[in-house]
């Protein structure tokens, strides 16, 4: 943007800050109550993606995220606007997902008040605090550029995740008087004010002891990990370790011997680790829905265990570690890397654990989830570079238990922490908007597409290179199952669904149905993307 920051509006120098910080892309559908927060955007090089709902934008800018490593940034009216995107921030935090969500807020004068302003709350921020990392209003323009900062810091701090700053109605289009901005003339002068450093407690040396007189050691590899996948492999490879790998961590060691891509709640990946004279976990929070989502209670451990986390807090939590290093996983696998010498060597066989492993983890999760495997397994074989975006589905619990990802970041999903349905429609959405040069499937059933349905229109708006596969169960099949197996006669577990084809082809959508596998792969081969296939499960 061009001007000083005198000849600007709080809303214009609003869009140069987040030119400022990298922001290329922001979601949001825009209202009375923002639209000083666009003055400047149509002429900004950020370009504007509108969902047809708000936790549309909340889901496409958490897709966004995880696929580009930077926050998802939304513009989103006051009220129900910011109210709508909530479940999707609350899926950003539990995943440690980046996302900065903009908002409007009534004028100052009318806060708190109760008079019966359109989209009020009796204190929108105090709201947004139960679900964000932090929250911030806009009193005074002079303030904007520093909140904006400490924001974005915040979002990627050693705990990432959602942010919120809200602005009100009569800050929106005061002048930029004192906002503290200096100009930018070239990328050269951008600073790198997205990036944050943490320093923390560290007992390196003590890690590198127990690596050292480690025979049996095995890696658990959480979402953290996932920028550093590369220098993990060479960790694993020296210490002889296989990786297991949580949900969000798939990938990371594709294709490798070491390579243990199968749920830590699975009981042969359970014993892998009781076999152990050493864990190293690496960037993960050991959540029950990773960990212990049968409810079996805490597995047993060697009573040796190095934990690895930017966040201080994680560290603290059980379980127990005998060494503990608060540093983000890139860092701590250089400095274990660059003193090789003191730990590596002796070890043979980590290799056939693993093998062994894997084996076992793929007949434990059962004859129906092998199934969904081969599903699986066919649409990466089509489709080799694509992310598979998920939601709470069948195929997406087999995943989740055992899924060979092909690389890092082509497998996530909102199966797992918050647990959302309706998620994947958008993510899948906004994944590709972060990757365009990479194709995305999005894997959601019949129940959860339903929540979201009408994000088909946005994939169609920016010709996603998208395929939606529906798994027509005909309902919330795990939930039926669930009550079947407490004895409660199931009900409210079959709502009605239309003709997705149908419904596709109205958006601009090339559909059809598939029943088998070949008949998947014609499709997933031969369709115009975005396009839309349902599998009959039934």
């Amino acid at each position: 943007m061009t001007g000083g920051c005198a000849d600007r509006t709080v809303g214009e120098h609003l869009i140069a800050l987040l030119e400022k910080h990298r922001v290329d892309t922001v979601f949001g559908i825009p209202g009375v109550h923002t639209v000083e927060l666009y003055r400047g955007l149509a002429a900004s090089t950020i370009r504007h993606i509108t969902p047809r709902h708000e936790q549309g934008a909340g889901f496409m800018a958490d897709g966004y995220a995880r696929v580009s490593g930077k926050p998802g940034v939304c513009l989103l009216i006051s009220g129900p606007g910011l109210t709508n995107a909530l479940t999707a921030m609350a899926q950003a935090r539990a995943d440690r997902v980046p996302m900065v969500v903009i908002s409007a807020v009534n004028a100052r004068a009318t806060l708190g008040r109760g008079r019966g302003h359109l989209h009020e709350l009796p204190d929108q921020s105090a709201l947004l605090s139960q679900v964000v990392l932090a929250t911030r209003t806009l009193w005074e323009p002079a303030t904007l550029e520093p909140a904006v900062n400490e924001l974005f810091a915040i979002a990627n701090g050693p705990r990432p995740g959602p942010v919120h700053l809200e602005i009100p109605t009569d800050v929106m289009s005061m002048p930029a008087v004192g906002a503290q901005a200096h100009e930018l003339e070239d990328e050269d002068e951008q600073a790198d004010v997205h990036e944050s450093v943490y320093c923390g407690r560290t007992d390196l040396g003590r890690s590198i002891d127990l690596c050292r007189e480690s025979e049996s050691a095995v890696i658990l590899a959480g979402g953290g990990v996932v920028k550093a996948a590369a220098r993990l492999r060479t960790f694993a490879e020296v210490l002889d370790a296989p990786v297991v790998s949580t949900v969000n961590a798939r990938g990371v060691l594709a294709d490798h011997p070491l390579d243990v891509p199968a749920s830590p709640s699975l009981v042969c990946v359970r014993k892998l680790l009781a076999d152990a004279d050493l864990i190293v976990a690496i960037g993960t929070e050991w959540g029950p829905t990773d960990y212990d989502m049968y409810e079996r209670g805490p597995a047993t451990l060697p009573t040796r265990l190095v934990r690895v986390d930017s966040d201080p807090d994680m560290l603290d939590a059980a379980p127990p570690a005998t060494s503990s290093i608060c540093s983000e996983a890139g860092d701590f696998l250089d400095s274990a890397l660059r003193r090789r010498d003191e730990w590596q060597g002796g070890r043979s066989d980590g290799h056939l654990r693993a093998e062994a492993c894997r084996a076992s983890a793929q007949v434990e999760t059962g004859e129906q989830y092998i199934e969904h495997l081969a599903v699986l397994s066919a649409l990466w074989q089509v489709l080799p570079e694509a992310a598979i975006v998920g939601d709470s589905t069948q195929p997406v619990y087999a995943g989740n238990l055992y899924v060979d990802a092909p690389r890092p970041g082509s497998w996530f999903n909102s199966a797992t922490g918050y647990g959302t349905l309706g998620y994947a429609p958008a993510a899948a959405v906004g994944a590709w908007l972060a990757e365009p040069t990479r194709p995305v499937i999005c894997l959601v059933g019949d129940g959860g597409l339903q929540f979201s349905l009408a994000e088909l229109g946005s994939a169609r708006d920016v010709d996603a290179e998208v395929v939606f596969l529906v798994w027509n169960n005909r309902g919330y099949l795990e939930i039926e199952k669930a009550m079947k197996a407490s004895r409660v006669q199931p009900l409210g577990v079959s709502p009605s669904a239309p003709d997705f084809v149908a419904v596709a082809v109205a958006y601009g959508l090339a559909a059809t149905k598939v029943d088998s596998i070949a008949s998947l792969r014609r499709a997933v081969a031969v369709l115009p993307r975005p396009c839309l296939v349902e599998w009959l499960e039934y």
